[in-house]
């Protein structure tokens, strides 16, 4: 057990973060390439002003006129994306590993705001799933990968918080834990999940074409 947790702990992490890096440059480059080559006018007409204007918007909680129409949506969706990034940043524990592991430091959080944060990716989880089998016009653009997907943004916070409590063997759930975290990097550039990485392009193109080709606004 002790030569598994030192493998998923020490190489494994470092595989899962040269996929990320690799798969995330590749899809970004890869992004701009087949716009240069299907739809190169695009960038006539992409403007800074218009792009930033709409990132920024779209960015604000009920800034737009789609979030102030769906308000419990907008409050799940940006507390949830919110403690998803910043809880594995800032958690204590993390901060520990990574100092004890790199020598680097940062500040971070009480484990009880750790613990709230974990709580609420879980949550908002459960909402997502409720959503996607409850509403028709959700359910019908839902596939199989789109339940796989929601258990891999699970998965790491629902067995951190078991490991962190101990509620079961604790060394298994650390392993299964670590794991999933991996398994989680390593899919963001390859599916669905990229989104995180190429949502600044789509709306940058959003905003420009709406503020720049349509003078009108994107919200």
């Amino acid at each position: 057990m002790h030569d598994v947790y030192n493998f998923v702990s020490g190489p494994l992490v470092w595989v899962a973060f040269i996929v990320f890096i690799a798969g995330s440059l590749y899809r970004v480059i890869s992004l701009i390439m087949l716009v240069n080559k299907k739809e190169k006018f695009i960038f006539d007409y992409m403007s800074f002003k218009y792009s930033l204007r709409s990132i920024i918007r779209w960015s604000i909680p009920f800034a737009t006129v789609n979030w102030r129409k769906h308000p419990v949506l907008t409050v799940v969706t940006f507390a949830f994306h919110i403690c998803l990034i910043v809880a594995p940043l800032f958690i204590l524990a993390h901060s520990v590993l990574i100092d004890e592991s790199w020598n680097i430091s940062w500040w971070s959080f009480s484990d009880t705001i750790g613990d709230i944060m974990t709580v609420i990716v879980i949550a908002g989880s459960i909402f997502f799933l409720i959503r996607r089998v409850v509403l028709p016009e959700v359910k019908f653009v839902t596939s199989a990968s789109d339940y796989v997907i929601l258990a891999i943004v699970a998965a790491p916070f629902i067995t951190g918080f078991i490991a962190y409590h101990q509620w079961f063997a604790y060394p298994n759930m650390m392993i299964f834990h670590i794991i999933s975290g991996e398994i989680m990097l390593m899919a963001i550039p390859f599916t669905r999940l990229r989104h995180m990485l190429l949502s600044p392009f789509t709306r940058a193109y959003m905003g420009s074409e709406f503020g720049g080709v349509r003078h009108s606004k994107d919200w």
